[in-house]
């Protein structure tokens, strides 16, 4: 079973790696730069090759990068447009080199110009972007969203038409959230609604493009369009629908990465110890 949690590189890429150690996670995700900024920490030649090592050495299996939140590739304002695709460029450039796997990016808010108007710009700015990007990795990961206020991503069908307007780009795939998903009206509480879930994304998408999940309980309920997420067993999706995710045959291969609220990151490991005993069957 591959899973992690959302950590950070404030003190290094190397030092993530112990943390994951620490949690008994062989992944890990971290922002790329401020969440809530836009400033980048410098990773020099010398912290790349460190890390490559130690990762090699702890066998941890997946790294995640995720854009910060004032990314926003559907915007309205030219000047967050072009800083955002510009500042998305540049990160999947800076972490080429040290082998990450993913880069995870909120496709964007239409602000009030309607779903069209923002998918328009959201390609605009990926063209952008795949036009100059080159590397295998990372790819680039848009995430299923809980359709808050005016997200785009709440349905698959706008993820559909993104990926249909850029023509299927071999270097972007989806990641899954499942308290998004139960947010935005997609029930996982069960095996059965996962399947439907499941046979909706390969019709619109694909199987293939699925490359992980964060894995998140939601403290609000099925289709409340609301992201509010919960620790493991404690929200709407509760132990038995987290137990029916990592246990589905297609779901399980899958990477885990946790963003359950936690004040420690070592909480972090009581929570993916939680999951990993649901993996075993018990609950």
């Amino acid at each position: 079973m591959i899973i992690g949690a959302h950590l950070t590189i404030a003190k290094g890429m190397p030092a993530a790696v112990e943390l994951t150690k620490s949690i008994d996670g062989n992944a890990f995700q971290f922002f790329t730069r401020n969440p809530r900024g836009g400033r980048a920490r410098h990773i020099g030649e010398e912290e790349i090759k460190e890390f490559r090592q130690r990762r090699l050495q702890e066998d941890i299996k997946c790294v995640v990068g995720h854009m910060p939140y004032t990314i926003n590739l559907a915007t309205n304002r030219p000047d967050i447009h072009e800083f955002g695709k510009e500042t998305l460029l540049a990160d999947l450039e800076r972490f080429s080199a040290a082998d990450v796997d993913f880069l995870v990016l909120h496709p964007g808010s239409h602000l009030g110009d309607g779903v069209d108007a923002g998918i328009d710009r959201i390609v605009d700015a990926l063209t952008f972007v795949f036009e100059r990007y080159h590397e295998e990795k990372p790819i680039l990961l848009l995430e299923t969203m809980a359709g808050h206020g005016t997200e785009i991503g709440r349905d698959l069908q706008e993820l559909r038409e993104i990926f249909l307007r850029l023509d299927w780009p071999e270097k972007m795939g989806i990641c899954l959230d499942s308290c998004h998903l139960l947010a935005a009206g997609y029930d996982l509480t069960n095996t059965q609604g996962i399947d439907g879930f499941l046979d909706e994304l390969d019709a619109l998408l694909g199987l293939e493009r699925m490359k992980m999940m964060h894995l998140n309980d939601s403290k609000q309920g099925l289709g409340s369009n609301i992201d509010r997420h919960a620790k493991i067993g404690e929200g709407a999706l509760g132990m038995e629908g987290v137990q029916a995710v990592v246990n589905h045959p297609v779901l399980s291969e899958l990477p885990f990465i946790l963003e359950s609220p936690v004040d420690d990151y070592q909480e972090y490991g009581e929570e993916i110890r939680k999951v990993r005993k649901l993996r075993k069957g018990a609950v």
